[in-house]
């Protein structure tokens, strides 16, 4: 009988962990990442906290993308002492990145993705939990996210 070894859960795995936690999608798809930058995933969920809910739950820019340009940005960012170059480079990567979550999904905006309906509206955010748009759409846009991300990033 051989032992199996608990490996280390893949990004997608923590994401989707954060998720169950009711983590939003931002802190879901950052903290996922930000241990493999030298940022501890507790950081992480504190630094994309205001970005959930299409940032501050005004839904625009949909929190799965914004947690992913964050990870884009510590990859290839430009920071005091890196080339000017870096900063092109590093649009360049999230112009890749949204277009494909458009082509995926049909929309960046949170208000877009989750058809409409405001979730600062009491009725529209009753409709929402009704029809489970936070399991079944908002789970499926963190896992979009990783996925766009992991191949960006390999490249």
């Amino acid at each position: 009988m051989s032992s199996k070894n608990k490996s280390t859960p893949t990004h997608a795995e923590r994401a989707a962990n954060y998720r169950e936690e009711w983590f939003s999608c931002s802190q879901s798809v950052f903290a996922a990442y930000a241990p493999d930058f030298g940022i501890s995933a507790d950081t992480g969920l504190k630094i994309a906290t205001p970005f959930g809910a299409g940032m501050g739950k005004q839904q625009y820019t949909c929190g799965a993308v914004t947690g992913a340009l964050m990870v884009l940005g510590l990859k290839f960012g430009m920071g005091e002492n890196d080339p000017a170059e870096n900063k092109s480079l590093t649009y360049s990567k999230t112009l890749e990145f949204m277009e494909e979550f458009k082509r995926i999904n049909g929309s960046i905006s949170c208000l877009e993705l989750l058809d409409g309906l405001n979730m600062n509206d009491p009725a529209d955010y009753q409709q929402m939990l009704d029809q489970k748009m936070f399991i079944n759409r908002c789970n499926k846009y963190v896992d979009d996210a990783v996925k766009i991300l992991n191949k960006i990033l390999e490249n």
